[in-house]
């Protein structure tokens, strides 16, 4: 099925799920985008997809059963599917899951009805991390009856509002962060709590999260002078704070994005840092030495919240959409938020290792198509193919590296 080409303002969003699938290319659902000075929840019956090697555009159409227009929902991409789970569509928060097949040639949305296990409570701001064939959820913003949070410990949830809810018999609920972890298997369609040992991280959300062979990494999310992290075994759902030896750490923060870029190496982006300012720093950990590195990087001019990032190929991390004034400000008696936020739809990519010989060859070319337009013909089929693209690529604006 063709696609339909992108504006510039039909890809700018934000809070929405990307992630890389087939040759390159970017896929990006959902989120929400400026409409006046009101933030508009965009459709889930569509979804964009860029190839990232000629900067190129297109949108398809999804039918089934959609999901409704989410803010702050889990997506995640596992064996050739998407999974949307949880998220706010405005008025109520939802624990319900919605999956479709991205091998097929027409995307339709499947419910995930009949579930075994117990699913989750409703939930936003949560994080997800894919290991084998399930899905593990951590953390997020939801609800509790009084009666479960009163069985929970005060470390594991942290109420935030309580409030009266008729279902039934009237009852009390509380409303706030916490650190559960939920697990789904795409395989059995089965939801299960594993016990976890260790000390767990604070009730959280609005965290990164990363995976790392069998250990899932979160970071940050809470109001911290530094980022902490914390590393999850999930084959023996052992818990592990991981106490940085850096001399210099970044700040404490939270929407920002966490990306493994090498076997012991998590690459951390931008965020909403605790003085209320939208970060553009990068930075790399290394989880054996336990070292913080401060990366250099074109963007400087180009804060982002609420952004995503992927790993894309020779390792350049894929940073799409996002905000880039979310500014919060605290008195003493509100929180004060910028008026209007600025929602991106540009891609920036940030490299992370030395480019091979080939792409650096390739990105010449590419950069210097009026001296070998004329030369084209002579390459094979498949090459020049892939040098018209990288033309194109560096033809647009919507495309940054």
């Amino acid at each position: 099925m063709a696609g339909v080409p992108a504006s510039t303002r039909q890809l700018e969003r934000s809070t929405h799920t990307a992630f890389i699938h087939g040759n390159n290319t970017l896929y990006v659902w959902g989120g929400f985008q400026a409409s006046g000075s009101e933030d508009v929840m965009l459709p889930g019956d569509e979804i964009w997809l860029c190839d990232l090697d000629s900067g190129t555009w297109q949108r398809r159409e999804m039918g089934g059963e959609t999901p409704p227009p989410l803010m702050g929902f889990c997506g995640s991409y596992i064996n050739g599917s998407l999974y949307i789970f949880a998220g706010y569509d405005g008025q109520t928060y939802s624990n319900q899951m919605f999956s479709v097949d991205l091998t097929q040639q027409c995307y339709s949305w499947k419910k995930v009805m009949e579930a075994k296990g117990t699913t989750p409570s409703p939930r936003n701001k949560h994080s997800c991390w894919v290991h084998g064939d399930r899905l593990v959820y951590f953390g997020g913003y939801g609800c509790k009856t009084l009666r479960e949070a009163r069985n929970m410990a005060s470390t594991n949830f942290i109420i935030e509002e309580m409030t009266w809810l008729t279902i039934g018999d009237v009852s009390f609920r509380c409303w706030g962060w916490h650190n559960e972890v939920d697990v789904f298997d795409t395989l059995t369609s089965t939801w299960s709590v594993p016990e976890t040992k260790g000390m767990p991280p604070l009730p959280r959300g609005c965290h990164a999260g990363a995976v790392l062979g069998n250990k899932g990494y979160v970071c940050g999310g809470v109001e911290t002078p530094e980022l902490d992290m914390y590393c999850l075994d999930l084959d023996v759902w052992n818990w592990t704070q991981i106490v940085a030896l850096s001399s210099r750490m970044p700040s404490g923060r939270s929407m920002h994005t966490m990306t493994p870029i090498a076997d012991d190496t998590l690459f951390v982006f931008g965020g909403l840092a605790v003085d209320g300012e939208t970060r553009n720093d990068a930075w790399q950990f290394d989880t054996l030495t336990r070292k913080w590195r401060e990366i250099t990087h074109p963007h400087g001019d180009k804060p982002r919240v609420c952004h995503s990032a992927c790993l894309g190929s020779d390792n350049d991390v894929i940073i799409f959409g996002g905000s880039s004034n979310l500014s919060i400000t605290m008195d003493s008696i509100i929180v004060l938020t910028c008026p209007s936020q600025t929602h991106s739809g540009d891609v920036l990519m940030i490299q992370t290792q030395p480019y091979s010989l080939f792409r650096l060859c390739e990105d010449f070319l590419g950069r210097n198509s009026e001296v070998f337009s004329q030369h084209l013909c002579r390459l094979p089929p498949k090459l020049r193919d892939k040098i018209v693209k990288r033309i194109s690529f560096f033809s647009k604006p919507l495309v940054t590296s």
